[in-house]
């Protein structure tokens, strides 16, 4: 009952966090009318409100690009119309069961199927032979793969590491609703997701790179893409006794070529929001080897929240089965191009322009990737990652303050295990919200 409640405890916080989201534009008739940027008071903020009316943000407006919302994908959904839409009637998914034959008995067929069609199209995954175990979001998927992998009669907490920088992002800042804390930060990040029930079964044991070498068990996250500076990764401890989970959830081609080989891992995370952009579809998914690994998960899954959303589930079907036609069946798409070309396209424009802007401030500077030949696309090209990873030079130390007070809203290197010279920054919000960044960016020089 002890662990029931903990894991229920925790599930309503980031439940909590995940779903009060940002107040972002209004739409009338899919034009843009404002954006409302909300910023709580906390011992370095002050609290702001800022309307984007226009293309050019004056100075004293806030430029939010610390949260990793993918709004950028809006227009692209919107230029489809009813493509996407589903209507489900009152009384369809009365039951909890979607496959009583499946061992991840909550999964949607037709879901199933769209993720594996899209993997086959993009040859970014081996499917064959893999459980499929869906999750809200990838915060849940990681979770169960940490209860899954880990020994429940071990003498001590299996040691969880990721090489450093890893991933932490900052979710929102909640103002109590009964006015007994002044603000709340959430930060959902590998460290706090591992911590947050204080399990006996695992323990966040840091970078990976200073794991001792004791041949004692311990579990690895490799992120690749990597959040937050887009470098490709590839285990760092390599121990027999290692346990690898790959979250891939930005390898896809409009982030990065797509090698040859297809990912073929035992434990392989994904997610819709960055595939698609869909982030408040709250959908992630696992692709696993091993029978009792997915056993494990789907029963922690269960406990947790008693299987996943169907609504979600078909509604994400749906959109996988558009974004797949819109490559396999070009013909009948006149209004858009093929999902993942548009998409390339426009994150190769934004990295150009960001560039651009870095060039000529001449106050920072960005990290370089390798070329490479996509498989997928047939482009030779360096990644262009749904963050940029920016570093202040100079005399510049604590650059998330530099920018702040310029009202530019990063996240600080140090909550990603690394120097507070460094800052992350979203490549992904609407376009508006973009170039008035690059604006600004470009204003600040060193004279």
């Amino acid at each position: 009952m002890e662990l029931k409640s903990m894991i229920l405890g925790h599930f309503l916080v980031v439940s909590l966090a995940l779903n009060a989201g940002l107040l972002y534009k209004d739409y009338s008739k899919g034009k843009h009318k404002s954006q409302h940027t909300f910023i709580f008071k906390n011992e370095s903020l002050v609290t702001k409100m800022a309307f984007l009316e226009t293309n050019k943000a004056p100075l004293t407006e806030v430029i939010d690009l610390d949260h990793g919302d993918p709004t950028m994908y809006e227009k692209y959904w919107q230029q489809l119309g009813d493509r996407t839409t589903v209507v489900i009637p009152g009384w369809k998914f009365i039951s909890y069961f979607s496959d009583k034959r499946n061992l991840c008995w909550f999964l949607e067929p037709e879901f199933g199927d769209a993720i594996i069609r899209l993997h086959k199209l993009v040859g970014n995954a081996v499917t064959d032979d893999r459980y499929i175990v869906v999750g809200t979001g990838s915060t849940q998927l990681f979770q169960a793969v940490l209860y899954a992998v880990s020994s429940p009669n071990a003498s001590e907490p299996i040691n969880v590491v990721s090489a450093a920088p890893f991933y932490s992002v900052s979710l929102l800042e909640l103002v109590s609703l009964l006015e007994l804390l002044s603000s709340l930060e959430l930060l959902c990040s590998y460290p706090l997701i591992t911590d947050f029930l204080k399990s006996g079964l695992y323990k966040w044991a840091g970078d990976a790179h200073k794991l001792e070498k004791d041949n004692k068990p311990y579990i690895e996250l490799v992120t690749s893409p990597n959040n937050p500076d887009g470098s490709s990764r590839q285990s760092v401890v390599n121990n027999k006794q290692g346990i690898l989970i790959h979250d891939l959830a930005y390898y896809w081609p409009q982030y990065t070529s797509i090698s040859s080989s297809p990912a073929d891992h035992d434990i392989m995370l994904f997610t819709v929001s960055k595939t698609t952009g869909h982030a408040g579809t709250r959908l992630g998914w696992a692709l696993v080897k091993d029978h009792e690994i997915a056993k494990k998960m789907t029963e922690f899954i269960v406990l947790s929240s008693i299987g996943v959303s169907k609504e979600s589930q078909i509604r994400a079907a749906k959109i996988l089965q558009v974004l797949s036609d819109s490559h396999e069946n070009k013909d009948h798409f006149k209004e858009s191009q093929p999902f993942f070309h548009h998409s390339y396209n426009l994150m190769a424009k934004r990295w150009k322009q960001l560039r651009g802007a870095v060039k000529t401030s001449k106050l920072f500077s960005l990290p370089e990737f390798p070329h490479g030949s996509c498989a997928f696309s047939g482009r030779n090209f360096a990644s262009q990652p749904a963050f940029a990873w920016l570093k202040c030079e100079g005399e510049i130390e604590d650059c998330e303050s530099f920018l702040r007070d310029h009202n530019i809203l990063t996240r600080s290197g140090k909550h990603f295990g690394d120097s507070a010279k460094y800052v992350r920054i979203s490549v992904l919000p609407r376009d508006e919200l973009f170039d008035q960044f690059i604006d600004r960016l470009s204003a600040l020089n060193s004279t």
